[in-house]
């Protein structure tokens, strides 16, 4: 006989089925219980924030199934809960995503969020670029916290473009948020920039080895460069100067790589950034330095 389970009952079991087996979290989450909370809510088309009452209500024989396949994915094939829901979050918005892109969780969130506050003065951001768009989160959120900027976002890759493209539909920002298909700064239109952001492909070989499974479900040339992840930074730091404002500033986010181009430029004054949400391997240039 089959019993009803409620949201709650299966977010609970979800957690202590996650918890069983060796899963990576750090597309969203952090544990068990919030991965589960995050797969369950989103596949049920529940708020994160619902009163109890619609917790203990019991879950619908099909949708029930549903979710059941999610987690069955989650844990033997180890999707990241963002792609098997259509949804992530960054700087405390929504976004879709798919396979075709990463899923956003760069610490630039924090950064965006606080407004660049105190490298940049809020009334003299007036034009922004991203480069290595993928999901367009980053362009979207800037364009929430400097609401009189126009912000160019560029993806070398056709099927991220369709991705950002239908995330800034979804926020409704055509009129500010400009998609480039460009490698780099090539077919950018002749202007600079305040601020130039850029989450670029920077893991290098050995590293890309080691990563976790789930990093396999993201596509890999959006993660992986050469020179120990340093190529595609090397090519920014070389064309940056030309595309920005006198008091402009570049702001790009290296992870791991931090140590290699340092190492590389040793007499660039690189400001890098400390974060109080976790993440490292971001620094600041400014024109003058470049």
């Amino acid at each position: 006989m089959n019993q009803s389970i409620s949201v709650r009952d299966l977010i609970q079991r979800t957690e202590k089925k996650f918890s069983q087996v060796d899963l990576f979290y750090g597309h969203g989450t952090d544990n068990a219980l919030d991965e589960a909370f995050y797969l369950i809510m989103v596949a049920a088309g529940l708020e994160f924030d619902c009163d109890n009452e619609t917790l203990d209500k019991p879950i619908q024989k099909e949708l029930l199934e549903k979710i059941e396949r999610l987690v069955d994915k989650r844990i033997n094939q180890r999707v990241p809960v963002a792609y098997l829901v259509n949804q992530a979050w960054f700087a405390g918005r929504q976004f879709y995503v798919d396979e075709r892109v990463l899923i956003p969780r760069s610490p630039f969130a924090e950064l965006i969020t606080s407004q660049f506050m105190p490298w940049l003065s809020f009334d003299n951001v007036n034009s922004i670029l991203d480069i290595g768009t993928g999901s367009a989160c980053i362009p979207i959120a800037c364009a929430y916290e400097f609401p009189h900027a126009v912000i160019d976002a560029v993806d070398i890759d056709d099927d991220a473009i369709e991705v950002a493209k239908k995330n800034i539909e979804l926020h409704e920002l055509e009129e500010r948020v400009h998609l480039y298909k460009s490698n780099l700064f090539e077919q950018l239109p002749n202007k600079k920039y305040d601020l130039i952001i850029s989450n670029p492909p920077y893991v290098g070989r050995d590293e890309m080895e080691s990563l976790p499974e789930e990093y396999s479900h993201e596509p890999r040339h959006a993660l992986q460069a050469n020179e120990y992840g340093l190529e595609l930074v090397g090519k920014i730091l070389k064309q940056a100067s030309a595309f920005l404002n006198e008091d402009g500033l570049i702001a790009v986010e290296v992870g791991n790589s931090m140590d290699a181009l340092i190492e590389r430029y040793p007499d660039l004054p690189f400001i890098w950034l400390e974060f109080e949400n976790g993440g490292e391997g971001v620094f600041l240039l400014n024109k003058s330095d470049l």
